[in-house]
């Protein structure tokens, strides 16, 4: 079966992390948070974003970096960085030969650290947009990576078909 992970790498802002959480819910993804974070998961507008899909999440916690590297080390080669940095367009990455793929994104203010992103230069990978802009929301980016690579792997236990046949051709 394959799994997505959504890797938030000291998250600073909670409602980000709550809209990730409820995508991360609606998709099957896990959740994996490194601290230090910026928000306690009982702040409020965390749970306001994440809605009642916190009970629905698979989480995992991590104290720092070196902590999620330390229990995931046989499985770099499936670590994709995100960033505004990165040489490769994140759709023409190939997901569909892996069971298993981290999505790893950085804070909201200061993405991931330049040596995280050098070690692993050829798994960088970033979401096009205008060069005179800084960056998307994260939890808009996570949701962009997301669903590209469960379009890759055919949506995999998602509902594709609607109960209401509203689109439907006369």
């Amino acid at each position: 079966m394959k799994q997505l992970k959504i890797v938030l790498v000291e998250p600073q802002i909670p409602q980000n992390t709550g809209n990730i959480a409820r995508t991360c819910a609606v998709t099957g993804a896990s959740l994996h948070l490194v601290q230090p974070m910026g928000f306690t998961v009982t702040d409020k507008h965390l749970k306001r974003a994440g809605l009642d899909y916190w009970h629905k999440l698979d989480i995992t916690y991590y104290d720092n970096w070196a902590d999620f590297v330390a229990k995931h080390e046989d499985e770099q080669d499936q670590f994709y960085f995100f960033t505004t940095k990165g040489k490769h367009v994140h759709s023409d990455a190939i997901y569909t030969e892996l069971d298993s793929v981290y999505l790893i994104f950085g804070r909201e203010d200061k993405g991931l650290p330049e040596p995280l992103l050098h070690a692993h230069a050829n798994q960088c990978v970033r979401i096009p947009m205008r060069h005179t802009l800084r960056s998307l929301n994260l939890s808009n980016s996570v949701a962009i990576a997301t669903y590209e690579i469960l379009r890759q792997w055919g949506y995999p236990e998602l509902q594709c078909a609607s109960e209401l046949d509203v689109c439907e051709e006369d």
